[in-house]
């Protein structure tokens, strides 16, 4: 007899996917231990890395916060030499802020710790476990994605 799939999500299954979740986010923030920077000044960098030069304006939109906020990071981030502030030609009341190659250097510092405890844990694996669970991240994502497209913080 074929087996269905069930309609709804066991509560063993959401279970698993909170802990997942919070592994996860638990790892994000290991990986900017012991820098420079402190998570709020990284995920700031991090924007910048991803999308390039932006406005402040645009950073705080991309952040989730209020453009008060960015300024206070951008101040302290241009004071460590881990963001540049510039002016956009068209319209010099406009705050551009754009990475250094310092604060290029932390975000692949962060990027190489995060991979580096992935991989440990992920090699462990089964293959065929890895390629399935793999999948279905990424279906995962693919799901939320299409339900809130700009709703992604950094981190």
């Amino acid at each position: 007899m074929p087996r269905t799939r069930p309609t709804t999500t066991s509560a063993d299954e959401l279970v698993a996917f909170e802990a997942a979740a919070r592994d996860l986010v638990g790892l994000a923030l290991r990986s900017v231990e012991n820098l420079e920077v402190s998570l709020s000044q990284f995920r700031l960098l991090l924007v910048l890395r991803e999308q390039g030069p932006l406005s402040s304006t645009q950073c705080a939109q991309a952040l989730g916060v209020v453009g008060s906020s960015v300024t206070r990071l951008a101040d302290r981030l241009h004071a460590s030499g881990h963001l540049l502030r510039g002016t956009d030609p068209g319209n010099r009341s406009v705050v551009v802020l754009e990475l250094t190659d310092a604060g290029r250097r932390v975000v692949r510092l962060v990027t190489t710790r995060r991979r580096r405890e992935l991989r440990r844990v992920l090699d462990q694996l089964d293959p065929a476990e890895r390629a399935s669970c793999a999948a279905a991240l990424a279906k995962v994502h693919e799901l939320l994605d299409a339900e809130e497209p700009h709703d992604r913080l950094p981190l």
